[in-house]
């Protein structure tokens, strides 16, 4: 299984992260490795202010090549398989404030 680390340090760059259509719960990950979709990932990631890592088991269910139209970064999206809601509540905790916010994300 692959292994990414992720470190989300503002929380404009987790809400462009976060990928609240894909249940149960959902986060895009800036790289430009190759996956395919259905791999699954070992993912360790830090939320803005978060002093250590958290960590879940994902499939990947969303990829953005290079050159993304929209000027989308580069990257995978992946569906958490482990501990969905925990990890659910603590992102949309952080993000409680700007969830309803129509910014662009990195995906739609």
């Amino acid at each position: 299984m692959t292994n990414l680390v992720v470190n989300y340090t503002t929380v404009h760059q987790l809400y462009r992260a976060y990928m609240p259509f894909i249940k149960p719960a959902g986060l895009f990950i800036d790289t430009t490795d190759v996956y395919f979709l259905g791999q699954s990932l070992s993912v360790s990631y830090q939320l803005p202010g978060a002093v250590e890592q958290m960590q879940f088991e994902a499939v990947v269910v969303w990829i953005n090549p290079l050159g993304a139209s929209g000027g989308r970064p580069a990257g995978v999206g992946v569906k958490i398989s482990s501990e969905p809601d925990l990890h659910k509540h603590h992102i949309e905790q952080q993000l409680s404030a700007v969830l309803s916010s129509g910014d662009l994300t990195c995906t739609m």
